[in-house]
C-alpha cells in the first residue's frame, strides 16, 4: 500500500461528530465501542480519585459551586451593578457587558480555576508555573487583604442598620432625641441622609485634620463580621462550604420577595422602565465599556486569589469549565435580578414623592444606606419587617464573598507555614484583619474606603488580570496551558478561549489600562476632593504594590540556576520542577502524557506501517486522561486492514514492547519508576452499521500498558 492509497483509505474525522460546543470546547467524537487504547495505571489502590494527602477537599462538589456563587455574587451586584448600568445606557449597557463578560470575565475565570485545581497549590506557589512571576500572587494578596478591610467596614454597617431594623419605628424616618440639634425638619425625605451620614457613619466633612477616632458601636459590629468569618473558616473548606448554602442561596430568596412587593407598587414599572430603557448612542463612548470591564472585575471576584484559592481544594478531574460557565451566568442573573428589584421600589418612592427617578437612584452605599431603606419606610405592611429581610440579604451577600476573600490569605500563609494549625492562623489573621479595618468605622472612615477602593483594589484588578495572562499565555505557553487542562479535564478546548488568552485579554486590558490613566481626574469623596499629599499616598502606594511584580522576579532569578544573571532570569520564566499535579499518581500520568503528545508512533499494519502523532482528535488519535491513567485511542488505522499479534514483524505488542524497551528512552524512564509493566491487546473486526448509513469500521485496538 502507498502512502497516498494509506492516507485515502485512513477514516476522516466527521465533522459532525466532532468540532466545538457552545462552551468553546472539541468535543469528542463518539465512535461508538471502538478505540485503541493506551493506558498507563498506578498500582498505588490506597489513594482515592482526585485526593491530596496533605490538603483538604470539598466535602461535595456542590458547596465548591455554591461557595464560588456567593463569592461572586455580592455587595457588588446589588448596589453597583444597578446604578452603573442605569447610568451608561440602560439596557445598552448589557451588551458591552454581556461582551466583556464572554471574552474577558469568564475565560480569566476558567484560567484562575485550572490553575489552582491543577497545582492544588493556592495563589502563590501556582507560580511555580514561572517562578519570575511569583509576585502576582503576592500583590493579589495585598489587593485582598486591602478590599477585604474596607469590605467588612461595609458590613458592620449593614448589621447596625440590621439591629436598629428591630425597632417599633425605623430610626431614619423621624428625628430622635439623640440625634441633637442638628436634625430639624426631618422627613421621610431627607432623614436617611442625615441618619447615615450623622448618626451611623458620623462623616466627616473632610480629612484634611486628620480621620478621627473609630465609632464604638460600628468597631462592636466590626467585631461581630470578624467572629462570624473566623467560626465559617475556622476548620477550612470543611466549614465555609456549610455557611455557603446559606450565602448562596438565601439572597434569591429575599430579592424574589422584593421583586413580587416591588411591581405590586405604584410606579415599579416607571422605576423598571428607568433601568432597561436602552440609549443606544452611549454603546460608543469609551467610558461604558470602561464601566463594563470594571462591573465585570468587581463582581467576579478575578483576579485577587479567591477563585484559585477555591478551586485548589477540588478533586483534580472535577468539572471546573462547567463550573466557571454556571458562576458566569448566576452572577449576571443576580445583577440583572437586583436591578429589577431596587428600581421597582425605587420608582415606586419616586412616585410618592413626586420626584425623578433618576434623583432618587444613587450609586454605592447611598444606594443601600440611604435611598432604599428611605423606600422601605414608606412601605404601609410592615417595613421593619422588609428592612430586616433586606438587611439580612446585605450582611449573607457580604459575608460570602469576605469569607472567600479571607479564606485567599489565609491559604497563601497555610502553603507557606504548613506546620501552623488551621484555626491559629485563621484566628490570628482574623484578628489582623479586625484592627486593619478600625479605620474605616471613624469619621473620616469613608474616605478612606473610597481612598483604598481606588489605589489599593481598582487600579491593581486589572494590572493584575493583565499579568496573569500575560505570564500564562506568552510566557509559560498556551500550549502547555491547554495540554494541562486536557490532561486535567479530558478536553481540549477550542479556539475561543485560546483567542481570548492569548490575544484579546492581554491586549484589551493594556488599553482598558491607558484609557483608565489617559481620562483619570482627581479623586473625589461626596465631591470633596482628596488633599494632595494623600493622593501623592495613594499612588505611591500602587506604584509599590506594582513593583513587587519585578522585585519577586528578581528574587526568583537569584534562587534559579544559571553561569550568568542574564541567563538566570531567563531560566526564572522556565517552570520549576515542582511544577504539575499534586498528587504523585497524577504527576506520574501527567509526565507520561507530555511525552506521549510529543510522540510519533510507526504502528505496522499487515505489512506497511502507519505513522501516528499522538495529538488530539485531529490527528485520528484521542489522548484521554483517565483516574491513574493516561489513555490513548487510535481510530480505524485502515478501513481493510485488521492490526492482530501476527501481523508485521512481532505484531503491535511486540513493536510497543520494542520502543518501551530499546527506542524510547523516556519510556527507559518510566519504566525504571514502576515494576512488573505488562502489555495486553484486545482487538476485532466487525462493521458497524449507523443510522446515517456511514459505516465505522472497528479496526481500533485497546492497547494496555500496565505497570
Amino acid at each position: 500500500m502507498s502512502e497516498d492509497q494509506r492516507k485515502s483509505s485512513a477514516r476522516k474525522l466527521d465533522p459532525e461528530v466532532g468540532g466545538v460546543d457552545n462552551n468553546g470546547f472539541e468535543k469528542e467524537a463518539d465512535y461508538g465501542t471502538t478505540g485503541a487504547r493506551l493506558s498507563v495505571v498506578s498500582n498505588d489502590k490506597s489513594i482515592k480519585e482526585g485526593e491530596v494527602v496533605d490538603r483538604q477537599n470539598w466535602d461535595s462538589p456542590l458547596e465548591f459551586l455554591l461557595s464560588c456563587i456567593s463569592m461572586s455574587v455580592g455587595l457588588g451586584n446589588i448596589w453597583r451593578f444597578p446604578y452603573t448600568a442605569y447610568k451608561n445606557g440602560g439596557g445598552a449597557f448589557i451588551i458591552p457587558y454581556l461582551i466583556v463578560l464572554v471574552v474577558i470575565g469568564r475565560p480569566i475565570y476558567f484560567l484562575e480555576m485550572s490553575l489552582g485545581q491543577f497545582a492544588s497549590y493556592g495563589p502563590v506557589k501556582i507560580w511555580t508555573l514561572s517562578p519570575f512571576f511569583k509576585g502576582i500572587g503576592y500583590i493579589g494578596m495585598l489587593a485582598c487583604v486591602i478590599t477585604l478591610s474596607f469590605y467588612c467596614s461595609i458590613i458592620a454597617i449593614t448589621i447596625y442598620y440590621f439591629i436598629v431594623s428591630f425597632q417599633t419605628t425605623l430610626p431614619w424616618t423621624e428625628c430622635l432625641e439623640e440625634y441633637g440639634k442638628a436634625c430639624v425638619n426631618c422627613t421621610v425625605s431627607n432623614c436617611p441622609q442625615f441618619y447615615f451620614s450623622q448618626v451611623v457613619v458620623q462623616e466627616k466633612a473632610s480629612i484634611d485634620d486628620g480621620i478621627g477616632l473609630p465609632n464604638w458601636q460600628l468597631t462592636l459590629c466590626l467585631a461581630g463580621c470578624w467572629i462570624f468569618i473566623f467560626f465559617s473558616l475556622i476548620k477550612g473548606v470543611q466549614s465555609s462550604g456549610k455557611v455557603a448554602y446559606f450565602t448562596a442561596l438565601f439572597p434569591y430568596v429575599v430579592l424574589i420577595i422584593f421583586l413580587v412587593r416591588g411591581v405590586t407598587l405604584p410606579g415599579s414599572l416607571e422605576g423598571i422602565r428607568y433601568f432597561i430603557e436602552p440609549q443606544w448612542e452611549k454603546i460608543y463612548d469609551p467610558t461604558v465599556w470602561y464601566a463594563a470591564v470594571g462591573q465585570c472585575f468587581f463582581s467576579l471576584g478575578t483576579g485577587t486569589g479567591p477563585i484559585t484559592m477555591f478551586s485548589s481544594y477540588n478533586p483534580f478531574r472535577h468539572t471546573a469549565y462547567r463550573d466557571a460557565l454556571i458562576i458566569s451566568l448566576m452572577d449576571t442573573f443576580t445583577s440583572l435580578l437586583a436591578g429589577f428589584s431596587i428600581f421597582a421600589v425605587l420608582g415606586h418612592l419616586a412616585f410618592l414623592t413626586g420626584e425623578d427617578v433618576s434623583v432618587v437612584a444613587t450609586g454605592g452605599p447611598g444606594l443601600v444606606f440611604v435611598s432604599y431603606p428611605r423606600a422601605i419606610a414608606t412601605f404601609e405592611f410592615a417595613p421593619q419587617l422588609f428592612s430586616v429581610l433586606f438587611f439580612l440579604m446585605l450582611f449573607t451577600l457580604g459575608i460570602g464573598s469576605a469569607n472567600a476573600l479571607a479564606g485567599a490569605p489565609i491559604t497563601i500563609l497555610m502553603d507557606q507555614f504548613p506546620s501552623v494549625k488551621k484555626w491559629q492562623m485563621t484566628l490570628g489573621a482574623c484578628i489582623a484583619g479586625f484592627l486593619s479595618g478600625l479605620m474605616y468605622v471613624t469619621p473620616g472612615g469613608q474616605f478612606m474606603v473610597t481612598f483604598m477602593d481606588y489605589y489599593g483594589a481598582g487600579f491593581l484588578l486589572y494590572f493584575l488580570c493583565t499579568a496573569e495572562v500575560v505570564a500564562v499565555a506568552w510566557f509559560y505557553g498556551l500550549n502547555k496551558f491547554i495540554r494541562d487542562i486536557e490532561f486535567m479535564l479530558g478536553i481540549r478546548v477550542g479556539w475561543y478561549w485560546i483567542i481570548c488568552w492569548g490575544t484579546i485579554i492581554p491586549i484589551g486590558l493594556v488599553a482598558v489600562l491607558i484609557y483608565a490613566f489617559a481620562t483619570a481626574t482627581p479623586l473625589t469623596n461626596n465631591g470633596v476632593e482628596f488633599p494632595t499629599y494623600v493622593t501623592g499616598l495613594g499612588w505611591a502606594i500602587a506604584v509599590a504594590a506594582v513593583l513587587m511584580l519585578p522585585a519577586w522576579g528578581l528574587h526568583a532569578a537569584s534562587k534559579t540556576s544559571g553561569s550568568s544573571f542574564s541567563e538566570r532570569v531567563k531560566n526564572s520564566f522556565l517552570p520549576k520542577k515542582s511544577w504539575g499535579p499534586r498528587a504523585p499518581h497524577f504527576r506520574k500520568g501527567w509526565e507520561i502524557f507530555k511525552t506521549l503528545g510529543e510522540m510519533t508512533y510507526n504502528i505496522p499494519v499487515g505489512d506497511n506501517t502507519v505513522a501516528v502523532k499522538v495529538r488530539g482528535v485531529k490527528e485520528r488519535v484521542l489522548v484521554t486522561p483517565e483516574v491513574n491513567a493516561v489513555t490513548i485511542r487510535v481510530y480505524n488505522l485502515s478501513a481493510d486492514a485488521t492490526i492482530n499479534e501476527s501481523s508485521g514483524s512481532g505484531g503491535l505488542t511486540g513493536f510497543l514492547h520494542s520502543i518501551i524497551s530499546k527506542k524510547c528512552h523516556t519510556w527507559k524512564i518510566i519504566e525504571n519508576t514502576f515494576e512488573n509493566f505488562h502489555i495486553s491487546v484486545e482487538s476485532g473486526a466487525k462493521v458497524v452499521n449507523h443510522t446515517n448509513g456511514q459505516k465505522m469500521y472497528n479496526n481500533d485496538y485497546v492497547i494496555t500498558i500496565k505497570f
